[in-house]
């Protein structure tokens, strides 16, 4: 499907990136969260979200491997199941953890992101189940991009914060 090199350095990037934002929460300890929390049951919902969107990563790697996927039909359906479940899971958390954001446009983001998460992940398996396997590949791919947008974030965001510092600092500088 990709290229092997191209394929692997997104992996090692993409987990070398999650991991050390989820550190502070394998700790299980809420003065350690990288957000502030307002209560146990908040903590328990967002690291359980964290956990489970990191199945959904690596299971979803997995996933389009052709050795598992062509040669072990049977493990790429299991590991497939694992994924489904870990994005609902994590999906349905996250629609919880929007009601602990305060800020208004991050709220949105993350609820839209987390509906699209869901829908395209329940497309890819109905049409499986369905045996339209093309139509599952193609959801499935999407679902994915959506699971990867929380390593891009985590890349993307600081740099484009940068970025709008540097274009600003002109006018901080002379005015």
């Amino acid at each position: 499907m990709m290229q092997k090199k191209g394929w692997w350095i997104l992996v090692i990037v993409s987990v070398g990136i999650m991991i050390p934002f989820m550190i502070p929460y394998l700790t299980l300890n809420p003065a350690n969260s990288r957000v502030d929390i307002t209560s146990t049951t908040q903590y328990s919902i967002l690291v359980t979200h964290i956990g489970c969107a990191f199945i959904a990563l690596i299971t979803g790697f997995l996933q389009f491997m052709d050795r598992i996927r062509l040669k072990n039909p049977k493990v790429h359906r299991y590991m497939g199941r694992i994924y489904v479940v870990s994005v609902f899971i994590s999906g349905i958390l996250a629609l919880a953890v929007v009601f602990y954001i305060e800020n208004f446009t991050k709220a949105a983001a993350f609820l839209t992101l987390a509906i699209l998460w869901l829908f395209t992940c329940w497309k890819g398996y109905r049409t499986a189940a369905k045996g339209h396997f093309n139509a599952h590949r193609i959801w499935m791919m999407r679902s994915f991009g959506i699971t990867l947008v929380a390593v891009s974030a985590r890349v993307l965001v600081p740099v484009l914060l940068i970025t709008y510092q540097l274009a600003d600092f002109p006018t901080q500088f002379f005015y």
